[in-house]
């Protein structure tokens, strides 16, 4: 199904040489006297290489038809990742590439949404926040408060995020699964 490439919105799955691509960012550009385009970063679901592309106003693309089924990430056996279809509990895996940087906010039991193309899973959809435990972190300053400058905090998928100065190891801490950043303290 065409749409106008103006209509294109971060998240979408488009077929773009064939191909299905996640868009990751859209710019519209309207350099002057000329006409509006489109500026796209995306990535390939299927082989995980980045393009851009600058669309014109007036192109249409075609949006990739994608199935999605509830899933819960199982574990991790060496560079493969178990799912379990909540369904049919029929279990699926994935690799490194195919995740992408979503691997670094999977945890044991997590119930994610995953993306089928042409029956194949390709990716996964997460929670907009997970909450994750700090595992490494330098000590809290003594008199440190939520508004002083952040620190690095490895977390126990391995991802880093900066999180105030008063956290400490054991804390848990809610963080943006889009932008990798701090949201807040969890309750624990």
């Amino acid at each position: 199904m065409p749409i106008p490439a103006t209509q294109i919105k971060v998240g979408m799955t488009i077929l773009y040489n064939s191909q299905p691509h996640k868009v990751l960012q859209v710019v519209h550009v309207t350099p002057g006297n000329w006409r509006g385009m489109v500026q796209t970063k995306m990535v390939n679901i299927q082989t995980g290489s980045s393009a851009e592309h600058r669309f014109r106003s007036e192109d249409k693309v075609d949006k990739a038809e994608m199935e999605t089924h509830p899933m819960r990430y199982l574990y991790k056996a060496g560079a493969e990742y178990m799912f379990m279809n909540m369904e049919s509990y029929e279990q699926v895996s994935m690799t490194d590439e195919m995740l992408g940087e979503a691997r670094d906010y999977l945890i044991e039991n997590m119930d994610i949404t995953v993306d089928y193309f042409e029956g194949k899973a390709v990716g996964v959809e997460l929670p907009i926040s997970v909450t994750l435990q700090i595992v490494e972190c330098d000590p809290p300053l003594k008199g440190a408060t939520a508004s002083g400058s952040p620190k690095p905090a490895k977390l126990e998928t391995g991802v880093v995020v900066k999180v105030p100065q008063h956290m400490n190891v054991g804390d848990k801490v809610m963080v943006d699964t889009r932008e990798g950043t701090f949201i807040g303290r969890a309750d624990s």
